[in-house]
């Protein structure tokens, strides 16, 4: 940490005074790829406690995500064996505690409490880890618990959605629902850590890990026209969930995102702008909207298309760049319709437009949403006609019924 105090020339007359301060903090953290992270002659774990205290024996938790116990019921077990194992490293406080997943955990103000509640009574420190093992909105649920906690227990990522492995866990973010609105309360803590192990992938519905591509689509369109030409090319193999495939999509997409996130100049979203979030402004409606019948990549599917047309319709994406996205996205086994995008209220209003003023509420300031210059270009503007939306809208129910 630097740290720099200018202050002002004294004056006894002065009836009032000025102390300007700045200091910057440092971050890093790792992002690993490995397969069966706790075998016990797997060291990645191990070598990641260790990495800043080598001569320390570390405390931690493990949490895991209901539905990822359900598919591995040997982890628990397998966590404890391999703090055994590798005893003069690490303690395990207790056997890992199961919690639920799914983004219904983000709604549930009462299991926040109860978690806080659990990491004290187990007498973490903020020099303790928490280990969260799950999908995408545990993990938002479980970092904000620890980020909230003795304001900030280290936790570590252990991401088991393609999703998660590839965007969300690889980020700074985290964060519950509240009051209907998406990621309301949240932290901008980093994980100590991140692991991503390939065989919590295997379990997985195929609905699941199409829905996860959604992302790296979208960070292939603001960032690496490259990357999209791949994934057209890879779109057989990558809807067949090929491992060679999916392993060196999920890698990729985590590296553009890893790289926004140091060099983008805004890790934590002082600004107004959100590049990583193209798309989303209606996407995160649409999941409220259907209740989460749609998954978080199926819902941003749909948003990716409905902001490539509107980059047409404003004259900056070159015309067909829309179809093409589409195109693209259809071939991995997305539908770009659902009936939910004409939902109205009882005063005739599209609520799929609330989503912009959600998202301009978010982040304060003026709105601004990324659209699309070019394939691998993103564009932040600062207005969206409502008007034009609808046509996009209208576009999109068209091409859907084949007219």
């Amino acid at each position: 940490m630097r740290a720099e105090i200018i202050t002002a020339p004294h004056r006894s007359e002065r009836r009032s005074a000025v102390y300007e301060q700045s200091f910057s903090v440092h971050y890093d953290f790792a992002v690993w790829f490995t397969e069966h992270l706790f075998a016990l002659d797997n060291l990645v774990f191990r070598d990641t406690l260790l990495r800043r205290e080598p001569g320390k024996r570390h405390r931690f938790a493990a949490f895991i995500d209901a539905e990822v116990a359900a598919a591995f019921p040997a982890l628990a077990d397998d966590i404890e064996a391999y703090a055994r194992q590798h005893g003069q490293a690490m303690e395990i406080l207790a056997h890992p505690d199961t919690v639920p997943g799914g983004e219904q955990v983000k709604n549930d103000p009462a299991l926040l409490t109860q978690l806080q509640r659990r990491l004290v009574a187990l007498g973490l420190d903020r020099h303790s880890f928490v280990v969260g093992i799950g999908g995408g909105a545990f993990l938002d649920l479980i970092g904000y618990a620890a980020s909230t906690t003795h304001r900030g227990v280290r936790h570590i990522r252990v991401p088991t959605t393609v999703l998660a492995q590839n965007d969300s866990g690889v980020g700074v973010k985290n964060g519950v629902n509240a009051f209907g609105v998406k990621n309301l309360l949240g932290s901008f803590a980093p994980p100590f850590a991140v692991l991503n192990d390939s065989a919590f992938l295997h379990t997985l519905q195929p609905r699941d890990k199409i829905a996860g591509v959604a992302e790296a689509v979208k960070v292939a369109l603001i960032r690496d026209r490259e990357f999209f030409e791949w994934m057209e090319a890879s779109a057989a193999a990558l809807r067949a969930c090929d491992a060679a495939a999916m392993g060196h999509m999920i890698r990729r997409c985590a590296e553009l995102h890893m790289h926004q996130i140091a060099h983008g100049g805004d890790p934590f979203e002082t600004g107004s702008a959100r590049p990583l979030d193209y798309g989303h402004w209606s996407a995160h409606r649409l999941e409220a909207l259907t209740d989460h019948e749609l998954r978080h990549g199926e819902a941003v599917a749909i948003g990716l298309a409905l902001d490539a047309r509107y980059s047409v319709q404003a004259r900056m994406l070159p015309a067909g760049g829309e179809e093409r996205v589409c195109a693209l996205l259809e071939r991995l086994g997305f539908d770009l319709w659902h009936p939910a995008l004409e939902a109205r209220d009882a005063d005739g209003q599209w609520l799929l437009l609330r989503g912009l003023k959600e998202f301009r509420e978010h982040l304060g300031g003026e709105l601004t949403i990324t659209l699309l210059r070019d394939i691998g270009v993103g564009e932040e503007v600062h207005e969206m006609d409502t008007d034009a939306i609808l046509r996009a809208l209208a576009w999109l129910r068209q091409r859907e019924q084949g007219v």
